[in-house]
């Protein structure tokens, strides 16, 4: 089973932000393969299938700085501790050291940053587990928190309908085959 996570702040005041990618691949998903979410107490969960494994998409209802929280929580209900979260947690989220449209797989690695993947750390205890990012780039000048709390341009915006399309493929492919050969795959910029 893979445990899918998506990123972003709950409610509609943040619903189409920059910060709020990995919620927008989390939902693509769930439409996709007709995955209903069902809300717990820190979280929106969602069970199904691709390519016949067994997923679950997660959604924390906490905001993004406390996203680990809410998975630690879910973890715990689903009795995921005893699993490897190297091999079967994928997290879903922006970032802004990449092009607005881009997509890119890593393996495992710091938080860059970002302060869900930072809270996941802390909260999980292991930087081992996979990310697929959306980049939505940065604005020179403005500050972090205003612009990836900001809804993103028209010319970004069809940038972002691709750059979800090729995340949610990017998550089909890790589940059925495997993190490296998403990799090769999704990170020589080749889709």
């Amino acid at each position: 089973m893979h445990i899918i996570v998506g990123l972003g702040n709950p409610g509609s005041k943040y619903a189409k932000t920059r910060h709020n990618a990995g919620f927008m691949v989390t939902d693509h998903l769930a439409e996709a393969y007709r995955i209903p979410f069902e809300e717990r107490d820190l979280y929106l969960i969602g069970r199904g299938a691709i390519g016949g494994r067994k997923i679950v998409l997660l959604k924390p209802l906490t905001f993004m700085n406390r996203s680990g929280l809410a998975v630690r929580k879910a973890f715990g209900k689903l009795n995921f501790f005893a699993e490897d979260p190297g091999d079967l947690l994928i997290v879903l989220h922006d970032d802004l050291d990449l092009a607005a449209g881009t997509v890119k797989l890593r393996k495992n690695g710091s938080s860059g940053g970002h302060r869900g993947i930072e809270s996941l750390i802390q909260e999980l205890g292991t930087r081992d587990f996979a990310r697929v990012k959306v980049g939505i780039g940065r604005e020179a000048g403005r500050p972090v928190d205003e612009y990836v709390l900001g809804t993103f341009s028209p010319s970004e915006k069809n940038l972002l309908k691709d750059a979800i399309i090729n995340a949610a493929e990017a998550v089909c492919v890790i589940v059925t085959e495997g993190i490296e050969k998403a990799m090769n795959r999704f990170n020589r910029g080749t889709l």
